[in-house]
């Protein structure tokens, strides 16, 4: 039983209309749902994705009014976004500078090509050069992008640790990741990260793990990560999860059925939140598929609320 990628990252925005201009029209990605945080229902939760919202291309934020995260260590640092080659690279670079986004790059790190940048909240993220690996998105043919150069889906998260030990552990023995290499931090030589992939590994299946003890611990705000989410397949699998967290004696949240996908949820020794998701049912299930995102979608259990939770909403676009 293994996990077989990331099925999503989902992160904090102060400024939740700003946010949904930044991602669908400096990135072109498609916000292929408009939903809620099921657990506090006055947020937005958006999802961005490719055309249909194939698992492992989902960035997704809560709308939370909160001041600018305070970087540090015990927390995911950067998500990378893959797309395919240097081509592509070099147009994101034009493209960016172009909107007045400050890029870093291209430059190589752990052997592949990357592209820094953040978005108006300092969201740290890197665009990445996956040569064609990972499975095939399905370009959005709305998109301010050429289906070439699209966004293709997640690509490697990175988190920092004071130490190592106990995280090593959570990955390999329970969750059956696999340690593969070792590279500098970019922003701290002397600090190493180690990388661990799943499935059958490639950019789109690894987690990186930055072992940094001289930092202090973040704290959450805008601009900050509150979890990554790890894909299996089919609900057989993700009960299989369920037991195999119970039976190591991992506290966790249980089975949570968030409609589009089910969900457990639990913390890494240094307190990081993780989540598995399966991939399915998907974005689809309650609306056509090229209406995705056009208008508020809540889960059953949240419809009699539907007037309530709109009057407390503020206008996205």
């Amino acid at each position: 039983m293994d996990l077989t990628g990331i099925h999503h990252l989902t992160a904090v925005s102060a400024d939740i209309r700003g946010n949904y201009r930044f991602y669908t029209q400096a990135l072109g990605m498609r916000l292929v749902k408009r939903s809620v945080n099921q657990d506090d229902v006055s947020a937005y939760h958006l999802f961005y994705a490719d055309a249909v919202g194939s698992p492992g291309t989902d960035l997704t934020f809560f709308d939370w009014k909160m001041p600018r995260e305070r970087h540090g260590t015990q927390s995911l640092v950067r998500t990378h976004l893959r797309v395919d080659g240097r081509a592509a690279l070099d147009w994101w670079s034009q493209r960016l500078r172009g909107l007045g986004v400050a890029t870093a790059g291209p430059i190589e790190r752990d052997g592949r090509l990357v592209l820094d940048f953040e978005d108006p909240e300092g969201q740290r993220l890197s665009l990445i050069d996956d040569a064609g690996q990972g499975d095939r998105p399905t370009p959005w043919d709305r998109s301010p992008v050429p289906a070439e150069h699209q966004i293709r889906g997640l690509g490697p998260i990175v988190m920092s640790v004071p130490s190592l030990k106990g995280t090593e552990a959570m990955l390999t023995r329970v969750m059956n990741l696999r340690p593969v290499r070792q590279y500098p931090a970019p922003d701290d030589g002397a600090c190493a990260v180690h990388v661990y992939e799943m499935g059958r590994g490639g950019p789109h299946a690894e987690l990186h793990v930055a072992v940094q003890p001289d930092l202090a611990p973040a704290r959450l705000g805008a601009g900050g990560v509150h979890h990554v989410a790890f894909r299996t397949p089919n609900e057989s699998e993700y009960h299989g999860w369920r037991d195999r967290l119970n039976s190591r004696g991992v506290p966790n949240s249980g089975e949570v059925d968030r409609y589009y996908f089910r969900s457990l949820y639990f913390r890494e020794p240094n307190g990081i939140l993780f989540e598995i998701a399966t991939d399915g049912p998907g974005f689809a299930v309650d609306e056509d598929a090229a209406a995705l995102g056009e208008q508020l979608a809540l889960p059953p259990f949240l419809e009699p609320q539907r007037e309530a939770i709109l009057a407390g909403l503020e206008p996205i676009a």
